[in-house]
C-alpha cells in the first residue's frame, strides 16, 4: 500500500473515481480474502455475524444513527441450515485467526484476539450440542423473545419505523416455522423438556392468543409509541394500526396456536426429570456450559464444594446480625427470614400505588449512590437509567433484570423491577438489587462497555457471564464497603442475596449433576435463603432451563475481589481502587483468564514506576 499512496501523492491528476477504485480493490480483498492486518479480520468478521443477526443489531442500536435501519424489519434466521452455516463460519473464523502471526501485535490487540477466540467458543461443541437447549421455555424462550424486542427495544419514530415494525409482525411464522424445525428433531433425539417447563409455556402462549388482537401488547404498544412521535400523522398511525391488527390475526397467532398445539401433544412424552443428565450425552454438555459460562475448567464437584463452603461462610455472617438485632438464632435461616417476611414494616401495600413507590423508592436508591461513587471511579457512563416494571407478559416467570442502552444514544439503559408479588420485594432487599442490576452494577459496566470506543467495536458488544454477573455481585459487596448499606436490615438483604448466587452453586449443580429433583432444590433454597416461595420456584426453574449460567455469578465475583486483593497487597501505598476498576472496566467484558492476566500487567507496571 506504501507505494500507491505515494503515487496518489505526485499524480494530483488522479480523479476521485479512480481514488475510490483502488479503495474499493483494497476493500474488496479486506472483505472476500484474508485481510492483511488481523484487526481488520476481526472487525470484519463482527460486521459479517452483525449482516447475518437482525435481532442483534436492533439490540445494539448503532447502525440507527446512521440512517440504516432494514435490520429492524427482519429476524434472525434460525433454521437449520443457518445454524450449521453459522458454526462453520465460526470454524472458518478460528482458523484464519490461528494463522496470524501474533507477536507483532499490540498489547490491546492480543487482549482482543483471546478475547474474541474465547467468545467464538468451540464449533465442534457448539454443533455436538447444538439440541441439548429448551427453545421454548417460561424464562427466555422464542414465545416470549419475540414480544420481548418488539415492545422494549424496537423504536417507532417514523413511518418508516413503523413499517418495520409491521414486517416484522408478518415474519413471525416464518421464524417460529424455522424453530420449529428444531424442535422436531429435539424430539426425535428424546430432547424433551421438563413437564413444568411445557405446562407453563402452554398457559402464556394460550393466554397470549386468548387477548382480542387490539388488547395486545404488540398492538397497544405501537399504538403508543406512534403516539409519542410527531413524525407520523392521524391517518398514518391509524393504517398502521390496522395492518398491525391484521398481522396479529392472520400470522402471529396462527403461529403461537401451531406452537400450542404441538407442545399440547408432546407433553405426554415428557417427565419432571429436572436436571439435563437425562438428554443423551446430558453429563458432558453440563460441564461444556460451566466452561462456557464460568471461563474456566472449574468442574461440577468442584463448584458444588465451593457453593457449600460459601453457603457456611454467609450464614455464619447472617446469623450474626440475626443475634445482634435480638432474634432467636438457635433457629434455621428460613425461621429467622420469615419473622421478617412476617413484619409489616418491610414491606410495600399489594396497590399499584404501593408498586408505584418501589419504583420511585429504586429511583432514589440509585440516585444517592449515582451521586458518592466518586472515590471509587475514574470513569462513568454518559447513558441515563430508567426504572420501569417488568412487562405483564414476564411478570409471572421472570425476575428482575437490566437492559443495556442504546449504542446510538436513543434508547437509556433500563432497570427492570418485578412488582407481581409484593412479598417478593422487601424493603431491605431493594438496596442490593438496585445496586446489583443498575448502579454500580450492571448499567455502569454495561454502559461504559458501550462507550469505549478506542477499543474494537466487537469488544463493545461481547459479554462473558462470570465478568458481567461477577462484576453486578461484586458490585454490591462494594457498595456496602463504601457505606451504602449501613442499616443492619439492609445488610442482611445484601447477605441474603450474597446467599442466594451461593446458593445457586450448589443447587445448579445438584440438579444437573447429582440428579437432585426440582422440588429438592426449591426446599434447599427456600431453608437456606428464607426468600418468598414465588420467587425461588421461579429461581430453580430458572436454572433447570439455563444449566450453568447461575454458578456465574459467585465464581466471577469471587475472582474479582481474588484479584483486587492480590493488588492491594503487591501495591501497597501505591494501590487505587479506581485504578483497579479501570483495569476491570476499560477493556470491556473479559474471560476471567484474560481480566487476571490484566490485572498481572497493571500490578507489575505499577510496581516499575515506583
Amino acid at each position: 500500500m506504501s507505494g500507491k499512496i505515494k503515487k496518489i501523492g505526485k499524480y494530483v491528476g488522479l480523479t476521485l473515481g479512480s481514488l475510490l477504485l483502488v479503495l474499493a480493490a483494497f476493500a474488496a480483498h479486506e472483505w472476500y480474502a484474508k485481510p492483511f492486518f488481523i484487526g481488520n479480520f476481526a472487525n470484519r468478521v463482527f460486521v459479517q455475524y452483525l449482516i447475518k443477526s437482525p435481532e442483534d443489531l436492533t439490540y445494539l442500536g448503532i447502525f440507527e444513527q446512521f440512517g440504516i435501519t432494514g435490520h429492524n424489519a427482519e429476524w434472525n434466521d434460525d433454521s437449520q441450515a443457518a445454524v450449521k452455516e453459522r458454526t462453520e463460519f465460526i470454524r472458518q473464523t478460528i482458523d484464519t485467526l490461528d494463522s496470524y502471526d501474533v507477536s507483532g501485535l499490540t498489547d490491546e490487540w492480543r487482549v482482543s484476539v483471546e478475547v474474541v477466540k474465547v467468545f467464538l467458543g468451540n464449533p465442534e461443541q457448539d454443533w455436538r450440542f447444538r439440541l441439548h437447549d429448551y427453545p421454548v421455555n417460561q424464562l427466555d424462550g422464542l414465545q416470549l423473545e419475540i414480544p420481548d424486542l418488539l415492545l422494549a427495544l424496537q423504536a417507532v419514530n417514523t413511518g418508516k419505523d413503523a413499517e418495520h415494525y409491521i414486517s416484522r409482525l408478518s415474519k413471525v411464522g416464518i421464524k417460529m416455522a424455522q424453530n420449529m424445525e428444531g424442535l422436531l428433531l429435539r424430539e426425535d433425539k428424546g430432547m424433551i423438556p421438563p413437564t413444568f417447563v411445557i405446562d407453563k409455556s402452554l398457559a402464556g402462549m394460550r393466554t397470549f392468543v386468548a387477548t382480542p388482537p387490539e388488547d395486545n401488547a404488540l398492538y397497544t404498544s405501537l399504538k403508543s409509541k406512534m403516539e409519542d412521535s410527531d413524525a407520523i400523522g392521524v391517518e398514518a398511525r391509524e393504517e398502521f394500526l390496522r395492518a398491525a391488527r391484521r398481522e396479529i390475526e392472520a400470522v402471529v397467532y396462527p403461529a403461537y396456536q401451531q406452537y400450542i398445539d404441538y407442545f399440547t401433544a408432546l407433553r405426554a412424552k415428557s417427565n419432571s426429570d429436572a436436571g439435563i443428565w437425562k438428554l443423551p450425552d446430558g453429563d458432558a454438555y453440563y460441564n461444556y456450559c460451566l466452561r462456557v459460562h464460568t471461563t474456566t475448567e472449574m468442574t461440577a464437584e468442584e463448584i458444588h464444594a465451593l457453593g457449600l463452603a460459601e453457603v457456611a461462610r454467609i450464614e455464619s455472617e447472617i446469623r450474626g446480625i440475626f443475634e445482634a438485632e435480638g432474634f432467636d438464632t438457635s433457629r434455621g435461616l428460613k425461621a429467622m427470614f420469615d419473622a421478617l417476611a412476617n413484619d409489616e414494616r418491610f414491606y410495600y401495600p399489594d396497590t399499584e400505588l404501593g408498586r408505584n413507590q418501589i419504583l420511585e423508592d429504586y429511583t432514589q436508591i440509585i440516585s444517592e449512590i449515582d451521586e458518592g461513587l466518586g472515590s471509587a471511579f475514574n470513569v462513568r457512563p454518559a447513558a441515563p437509567l430508567v426504572v420501569e416494571r417488568v412487562p405483564a407478559a414476564r411478570e409471572q416467570t421472570s425476575g428482575a433484570y437490566y437492559n443495556a442502552p442504546a449504542g446510538d444514544g436513543s434508547r437509556p439503559g433500563v432497570f427492570y423491577a418485578n412488582l407481581y408479588d409484593v412479598r417478593a420485594t422487601p424493603k431491605y432487599g431493594m438496596r442490593t438489587l438496585a445496586y446489583h442490576e443498575a448502579i454500580p452494577g450492571h448499567h455502569l459496566q454495561a454502559a461504559v462497555q458501550l462507550e469505549l470506543d478506542k477499543l474494537p467495536a466487537f469488544r463493545t458488544a461481547v459479554d462473558f457471564t462470570a465478568y458481567s454477573e461477577g462484576w453486578g455481585l461484586y458490585a454490591e459487596r462494594l457498595a456496602w464497603e463504601m457505606g451504602f448499606l449501613s442499616d443492619p436490615y439492609d445488610n442482611l438483604g445484601r447477605l441474603q442475596l450474597e446467599m442466594l448466587r451461593a446458593v445457586r452453586l450448589v443447587v445448579d449443580t445438584g440438579i444437573h449433576a447429582k440428579r437432585w429433583t426440582r422440588e429438592e432444590a426449591i426446599d434447599y433454597m427456600l431453608e437456606k435463603t428464607g426468600r418468598a416461595e414465588s420467587e425461588v420456584v421461579s429461581e430453580i426453574e430458572r436454572y433447570i432451563v439455563l444449566p450453568g449460567q447461575a454458578t456465574a455469578y459467585t465464581v466471577g465475583m469471587l475472582e474479582i475481589l481474588r484479584l483486587r486483593s492480590e493488588a492491594q497487597m503487591a501495591l501497597g501505598d501505591d494501590y487505587d481502587i479506581r485504578d483497579f476498576h479501570d483495569v476491570v472496566l476499560l477493556h470491556g467484558p473479559l474471560p476471567l483468564t484474560v481480566l487476571r492476566d490484566l490485572v498481572m500487567q497493571y500490578i507489575a507496571r505499577k510496581q516499575s514506576e515506583s
